[in-house]
C-alpha cells in the first residue's frame, strides 16, 4: 500500500469526527454514553486541530496563495474550541446543551466541508508531491503523540 499524502491523512480524522458527532447527536440527553462520546470528540478535535495547524497550516502560511485560507481555518479551530469550552460549562440536563451541541456539530461539518472542498484543492496547487507525503508523516506522528498524551 502506498503511503498516505497529507489530504488522505487528514480525511481519516475527518471521518472519525463525523462519526463521533453523529453518535453524540443521536445519544440520549445527560447519559453516560453522551458524556463519553463528547469527551472522545473533544480529544479527537484537540489532537486533530493541533497537529493540523502545526503540520499543514503553518507550512501553507508561507505561500501567498494559501495564507488567507490558512488563517481562516485556524480561526475556525479557535471558534470550535470556544464552543467546546462553553459546552463543558452548560448543564448536560439543560435544553441549552442540546442546542449548543447542535451548533458545534454544524460548525464542525461546515469546517470539514470547507477544508475538503475549498482548502485541499488550493493546498494541492502549492504543495509538491514529496511535501504532501512528508507532511502526512509529520501530521500522523504529531497526532499520535497528542492522542497518547491525552491517554496518559
Amino acid at each position: 500500500m502506498d503511503p498516505m499524502n497529507i489530504f488522505q491523512a487528514l480525511l481519516v480524522s475527518h471521518r472519525t469526527q463525523r462519526e463521533l458527532y453523529a453518535r453524540l447527536l443521536a445519544s440520549k440527553p445527560a447519559t453516560e454514553e453522551r458524556q463519553h462520546v463528547f469527551e472522545e470528540l473533544k480529544r479527537e478535535l484537540h489532537a486533530h486541530e493541533t497537529a493540523e495547524e502545526r503540520c499543514f497550516y503553518v507550512p501553507l502560511i508561507e505561500h501567498d496563495r494559501s495564507v488567507d485560507l490558512s488563517r481562516h481555518a485556524i480561526a475556525e479551530h479557535h471558534e470550535m474550541d470556544e464552543m467546546v469550552e462553553h459546552l463543558d460549562q452548560v448543564d448536560p440536563h439543560a435544553a441549552e446543551w442540546q442546542a449548543c451541541c447542535q451548533k458545534l456539530c454544524d460548525k464542525i461539518e461546515h469546517h470539514l466541508d470547507e477544508e475538503e472542498q475549498k482548502f485541499f484543492p488550493q493546498a494541492g496547487k502549492v504543495l509538491g508531491e514529496t511535501q504532501k507525503l512528508k507532511l502526512a508523516k509529520d501530521y500522523e506522528a504529531e497526532f499520535m503523540t497528542l492522542r497518547l498524551k491525552q491517554e496518559a
